[in-house]
């Protein structure tokens, strides 16, 4: 929350890397003032998803999916919050709101914000029926990002979740999420972009060995930390391949990166919880999430892995 939308070097000459929560600063472009631990709209999207999967028992409603949206957003003005929709939700679920249809209101929607919320999909549905993990990441996502590139983005997310909910380290759960990526990318609408499971597979191998910092930067000049589906869902992966077997401080870095660091940090997070369980996170971390937030996590996850065959 703190860092988001900012440049690298400001967050390096404030924080350098990242140790643990801090509140929004004043200066901070979307969450001046925010207490430390706040979550942003990517853990509020998620949630929202979830509660739509657990009514849906396994399935989401793209109508609802539209009008929840909407009524999220507004909710968050009414809080002040400057934390609102990405631009590709938001234009699919206006132009829906306006009367076009839903089959083409998500049609240019390239951007991350399938992949930022697609988490609770990954606890559902089990990867080792991909075909059938992706076409529901179509079904969690098209209303807003029905793009080849978008897909494979929250594919690949939602596919590593679900491997390391089965056992996988994260490793492999890199190697399942480049496969989904590769199912979905030839969904929806086709889109001028990098290939997601090729980048993402690519963007691990180049970080590994590197020192923390390095690897920072690197990911930052080279790979990418713009709302660009195919920059971001890289960059996490990148990100887990330098901390693969230590949740908090992956989220830390992805944090400290720079551009749209809070969803690149929610993404790692959620797959690098998944593969190592929440036990690998500080209690205190843990406590400072739910004293802070309202979030039913814990029953929401519960209901998301009872839809699990």
């Amino acid at each position: 929350m703190p860092t988001q939308s900012m440049p690298r070097e400001a967050i390096q000459a404030r924080y350098g890397v990242l140790t643990g929560f801090e509140p929004g600063p004043a200066d901070q472009p979307i969450a001046p003032g925010m207490a430390a631990g706040s979550i942003t709209d990517d853990t509020e999207q998620a949630v929202l998803l979830a509660r739509l999967l657990v009514a849906g028992h396994g399935r989401v409603d793209p109508h609802q999916l539209a009008a929840d949206l909407l009524a999220w957003e507004e909710d968050m003005r009414r809080r002040g919050s400057l934390d609102l929709l990405g631009p590709s939700t938001k234009a699919a679920v206006s132009a829906v709101a306006a009367g076009e249809s839903l089959e083409r209101a998500g049609r240019f929607g390239t951007t991350n914000g399938a992949a930022m919320r697609i988490t609770p999909v990954g606890i559902a549905c089990p990867a080792d029926d991909l075909k059938s993990l992706v076409d529901s990441v179509v079904e969690a996502s098209w209303v807003t990002h029905n793009t080849g590139v978008a897909l494979a983005g929250a594919a690949a997310v939602a596919a590593a979740v679900s491997a390391g909910i089965a056992g996988a380290n994260i490793r492999e759960a890199t190697k399942v999420a480049a496969e989904a990526a590769r199912l979905a990318a030839g969904r929806g609408n086709w889109i001028a972009a990098g290939d997601v499971g090729t980048r993402l597979a690519w963007a691990s191998e180049l970080v590994e060995g590197m020192a923390p910092g390095e690897a920072a930067d690197t990911i930052y000049r080279l790979v990418g930390t713009s709302v660009a589906t195919q920059e971001s869902v890289p960059a996490t992966f990148a990100v887990l391949a330098v901390h693969p077997d230590d949740p908090w401080q992956a989220c830390l870095l992805a944090a400290s990166l720079g551009g749209d660091c809070d969803t690149i940090g929610a993404m790692a997070g959620a797959i690098a919880g998944a593969c190592h369980g929440d036990d690998a996170f500080p209690d205190e971390a843990v406590r400072t999430i739910h004293a802070v937030n309202d979030l039913p996590l814990a029953e929401l996850t519960e209901d998301l892995v009872a839809l699990r065959p």
